[in-house]
């Protein structure tokens, strides 16, 4: 459970939870159905159609099943996006990972939980590098806390262990060209930057000042895939003193379109590798 995680007596809801329990509703609701329907079809109550439609409590795939015959849904990837959903659910709930060695992560544990079961993040950063590649010196620069250096250098195993996650980050130029720390803090940040960008599973674009106006200057966010991406996906958003959660439907779609936006006015893979080389070189 995390800091800004509700609970309900003995229940708590989470991101995947709700994600998927907003799905059932969508479904229940697009079938004319009323909640009663649903539990009459689980033989259960009413309450429990509540709860699971507001992500309090872990999934059952048969109950999955059920709802889905009920609701006329039939097409095999749909349902098995839905159990996969809740497997992956079931698994947060319980999981034991590096995280439990860092009680002081807080808010940001439910985070690094979904990021250890995501198979792709693409992120967009408009002032800082993000976590996934930051150096430890870097991270020292922005919060002299070696809890948290530790913390972050610990999530970036996800892009080394199998299966390693799948990560695409689109960068504008202001994050590569602020001085976080000194000038041999930067440089290094960014040759580490360069040499992550020739990894199989790691895409890097730099979106330059050239670019002009664009959609997403005014919020960075993350895009955490659990399947293809579009499929599944939450987005996650850090706001000052605050963090947002998009969990699926249309906005979450929004975000999935926005990124790839940005992503075509950005420079290439190629052209932001010498892009960041050469900002390297200036340090």
């Amino acid at each position: 459970m995390t800091a800004r995680q509700p609970t309900q007596g003995n229940s708590t809801t989470t991101v995947l939870g709700r994600r998927l329990g907003g799905e059932l509703l969508r479904l229940r609701t697009a079938a004319g159905m009323r909640q009663p329907e649903a539990a009459k079809a689980l033989t259960a109550s009413t309450t429990k159609i509540a709860k699971m439609e507001g992500g309090w409590v872990p999934m059952r795939d048969p109950d999955i099943r059920a709802l889905c015959a009920l609701y006329g849904v039939t097409d095999p990837a749909r349902v098995g996006g839905l159990l996969e959903l809740a497997r992956i659910d079931r698994e947060r709930r319980k999981a034991k990972g590096w995280w439990d060695e860092f009680p002081d992560l807080g808010d940001m544990q439910e985070y690094v939980t979904l990021e250890s079961a995501a198979t792709a993040v693409r992120a967009w950063h408009l002032t800082f590098l993000p976590g996934l590649l930051q150096t430890p010196d870097y991270v020292r620069a922005l919060r002299p806390d070696e809890q948290f250096v530790a913390t972050r250098v610990a999530r970036q195993r996800r892009l080394f262990d199998e299966p390693q996650l799948s990560l695409h980050v689109v960068v504008y130029e202001a994050a590569l060209r602020s001085l976080v720390g000194d000038a041999s803090v930067m440089r290094g940040q960014l040759e580490h930057l360069a040499t992550m960008t020739r990894r199989p599973n790691v895409t890097v674009q730099v979106l330059p000042f050239s670019a002009g106006s664009h959609q997403g200057m005014d919020c960075a966010f993350n895009i955490i895939s659990f399947g293809e991406p579009g499929a599944m996906d939450v987005v996650y958003m850090e706001i000052p003193f605050s963090r947002l959660w998009v969990e699926g439907g249309e906005r979450a779609a929004q975000h999935d379109e926005l990124f790839e936006r940005i992503a075509q006015q950005a420079l290439s893979e190629r052209e932001s590798l010498a892009f960041i080389t050469s900002l390297s070189k200036e340090l």
